[in-house]
């Protein structure tokens, strides 16, 4: 089994993390500083927004992928990849603009931790499942 519904949402977050860190290395190149953030908050917030991504998807996407390896149904893997797509977008901008509260923080994160357990437990059951049968 290949699996298509991952590649397709590991490639667009793959390329949402390209963009995030050309933001990074956009003010590193433009203010000369080669390591940190210089002590500038804006920086800073570029740098968080970035690291929490790397933090977060691949284990999203790891689910993913044994979820769909397992068969499950297809409708219900792309809303888990739209979802983590549209969550880790609205997480970026919302600590992009706001260091303390914004609701594309919260509500990204909100969805990031839901998918995570809701994700966590579908194939703890899996498995559960599948020892039994």
């Amino acid at each position: 089994m290949i699996p298509i519904i991952t590649m397709l949402y590991g490639g667009l977050l793959g390329l949402l993390l390209i963009v995030l860190s050309f933001r990074v290395v956009g003010y590193r190149r433009s203010s000369g500083v080669g390591i940190g953030d210089g002590g500038n908050e804006a920086a800073s917030r570029l740098i968080r927004v970035q690291a929490n991504f790397v933090e977060y998807v691949p284990f999203a996407l790891i689910i993913m992928l044994l979820l769909e390896m397992n068969g499950e149904n297809p409708v219900a893997l792309h809303i888990f990849g739209a979802l983590l797509f549209l969550a880790r977008v609205a997480h970026a901008s919302g600590l992009s603009q706001n260091p303390a509260y914004s609701r594309g923080r919260f509500g990204g994160a909100l969805v990031t931790f839901l998918l995570l357990i809701i994700g966590s437990v579908w194939l703890i059951v899996r498995s559960v499942i599948g020892q039994m049968g």
